[in-house]
């Protein structure tokens, strides 16, 4: 079973890379070689103890549909709960939103244990902390006031939807489309394929990032932008309110990662509310989306 090398990772962290010297040269706020020690140590703690022993079931049983609704593997619901409680999607991400503003080799070092646990669990927070520095970068400021608290302490999970049937690598051809509303919101409507835990049970909302074309846009990479699309609606109080029209369609099934939720998702097709599109909240300005995701 998978044993983390921490050792190894922190002497390559702080003499190879040259996070010691960093520090004695104040670069990094409090951080000490003490703190750092600290944190590799339990990272590679909970991939050993915690992560590692579910890999195997994860592999094993799979996500799966069970009557419309994705569930995962046995176990592994506690065992994001225990990760999130333990404070680890917050490391890097800013203070002003909860975060410890830990410099990024930390988090690297981490997520490389987690995932070397177990890939198809790892592959959930990964998704989380790129919408995380997304929105961050480039979400308005009402935006992050209302989503970024709950995404950086782990309660609300990410994702990126980029993929559709047609369009892999060439993203100038896709087609899931926005429309404008008059209150400053978009409507989404589109296929999305190979989205990394695009549904699931464990936290109470999902916030997918999704890329998608206006009607005026520009042809080809161009005319592509970026919108918050959240699998619930949340109301100015923070709670959350009506299902927001998307689902996932099913699931995909790649070798390794079958614990993974790999899900084909639905925008828009009137399944859920009384106006059919998923209501999304723009992140940057119009067509420049593959800037702001990537």
């Amino acid at each position: 079973m998978y044993k983390a090398p921490v050792e190894e990772i922190a002497f390559t962290l702080k003499h190879v890379a040259g996070l010691t010297k960093a520090i004695e040269d104040g670069k990094l706020g409090e951080l000490s070689d003490d703190l750092v020690d600290a944190i590799l140590s339990e990272a590679g703690r909970f991939a050993s103890d915690e992560v590692a022993p579910l890999a195997e079931i994860g592999d094993r049983q799979g996500a799966r549909m069970v009557d419309g609704k994705v569930v995962v593997p046995d176990g592994w619901d506690n065992l994001y709960r225990a990760w999130a409680e333990g404070g680890w999607n917050s490391l890097t991400a800013s203070e002003d939103f909860g975060g410890q503003g830990l410099p990024h080799m930390l988090n690297v070092a981490a997520l490389e244990m987690w995932n070397s646990g177990s890939m198809g669990f790892a592959l959930g927070p990964t998704l989380t902390m790129g919408a995380v520095d997304a929105v961050t970068a480039h979400g308005s400021e009402d935006l992050k006031a209302k989503y970024l608290p709950k995404m950086v302490s782990g309660e609300w999970t990410g994702t990126m939807n980029l993929t559709e049937p047609h369009a892999g690598s060439d993203l100038g051809v896709m087609k899931s489309r926005a429309e404008r509303r008059d209150d400053g919101t978009y409507r989404i409507f589109g296929q999305k394929i190979y989205i990394t835990w695009g549904e699931h049970e464990i936290t109470e909302n999902i916030i997918h990032l999704v890329l998608a074309r206006l009607p005026d846009a520009p042809a080809g990479t161009r005319g592509i932008s970026l919108f918050l699309v959240p699998k619930y609606l949340v109301n100015d109080d923070g709670s959350i309110g009506a299902r927001n029209d998307l689902h996932c369609h099913s699931l995909e099934h790649k070798v390794g990662i079958h614990g993974s939720p790999t899900c084909t998702m639905i925008y828009g097709d009137g399944k859920y509310g009384d106006e059919a599109g998923a209501i999304g909240y723009l992140i940057g300005e119009e067509n420049k989306g593959l800037a702001c995701m990537f």
